[in-house]
């Protein structure tokens, strides 16, 4: 590791944020950062030359990897095209196809998708905690019958977990012969306790993307907030409305 005490603060310190080094980056004049702290200043940077934020001294294009050099003209990116979802150099802005496309600075970008990410995860553990409250008065009736639930809970972690269609319509095949004997409430249990699983894990999708999102990871952002749209969640949120065991 290259010490920064000759130039900026103590060895093992990111000169930016003044705290450890977290994925250090190395620029050609040696000067250490966190790889985050670097990706913001670069993406805040609107200057054609990319500089050592300690220093001044002209950096290389792909200080921070391969991720933020265009692949067409070998180019550091500074916009996102929200049309196609890809970054853009200053060669990408003249092309025709990109001309009438929405294309904010990445750091906008980054900003404007944060903010509706993390508006989303608000809304959405709304929904989860009424579903889960839903879910804890139908555990409360079936204990009350003394219906046994640990198959009610493997079965609706299985389901959830399954990702392939074919798999997922034999087991509920097999769970539409299970439910037959069972109360209503052990359906609408089930129902319930998928959609806590499945909402759960969508959520934490979504924050995780909040916290991790830059400039190689915007492309995914958009696919991430359909998957999330209410229009798209109508299976798992019309729980929060139904007073019996939604349709399968």
């Amino acid at each position: 590791m290259v010490s920064l005490q000759k130039s900026g603060p103590e060895e093992g310190v990111c000169p930016i944020c003044l705290e450890p080094l977290k994925e250090a980056v190395s620029t050609d004049c040696k000067h250490l950062f966190c790889r985050v702290c670097l990706t913001h200043h670069v993406e805040a940077s609107t200057s054609r030359v990319l500089c050592c934020p300690l220093c001044r001294k002209p950096c290389s294009e792909d200080v921070l990897g391969e991720g933020y050099i265009c692949p067409h003209h070998q180019k550091r990116v500074c916009r996102f095209c929200e049309e196609t979802g890809s970054l853009l150099c200053v060669d990408c802005l003249e092309l025709p196809e990109h001309q009438s496309h929405p294309k904010p600075t990445i750091e906008h970008a980054i900003s404007h998708y944060k903010e509706r990410l993390n508006r989303r995860s608000r809304k959405l553990r709304k929904d989860l905690g009424e579903l889960e409250r839903l879910k804890v008065q139908e555990e409360e009736k079936l204990q009350a019958l003394q219906v046994d639930l640990t198959y009610l809970k493997l079965e609706a972690e299985l389901e959830s977990q399954c990702q392939n269609k074919g798999q997922l319509d034999a087991l509920c095949q097999q769970q539409l012969g299970q439910l037959e004997d069972m109360p209503a409430e052990a359906a609408r249990y089930l129902y319930l306790s998928k959609a806590v699983i499945q909402l759960a894990n969508l959520v934490t999708d979504i924050e995780k993307m909040s916290k991790e999102l830059d400039a190689t990871t915007l492309k995914n952002v958009r696919d991430l907030l359909k998957r999330s749209a209410p229009q798209n969640l109508d299976g798992l949120l019309s729980h929060l409305s139904s007073t019996g065991p939604a349709p399968h």
